[in-house]
């Protein structure tokens, strides 16, 4: 995130999907923040979460969203 004030902890979010060669990455609507790379064997399986923490360091702002996950079966 590049500036203050854009989404507050509590706040409920969405985010649209990307898809790269090797990874996918996040995007809170309307176009908020980026995520990182994300493995494909981490993908997201839910599009909504709820802010926890935005963090201010000198490389810009950092939020932290929860996602409702469902369980998976890994056998």
């Amino acid at each position: 995130m590049e500036r203050p004030g854009l989404v507050e902890p509590g706040q409920r979010i969405t985010v649209t999907e990307g898809v790269l060669p090797s990874n996918y990455y996040y995007v809170i609507d309307p176009a908020i923040a980026m995520s990182a790379n994300i493995p494909f064997r981490d993908r997201l399986k839910s599009a909504e979460g709820v802010v926890t923490d935005v963090i201010e360091n000198a490389r810009g702002y950092y939020v932290t969203v929860e996602f409702d996950e469902p369980e998976t079966d890994k056998k």
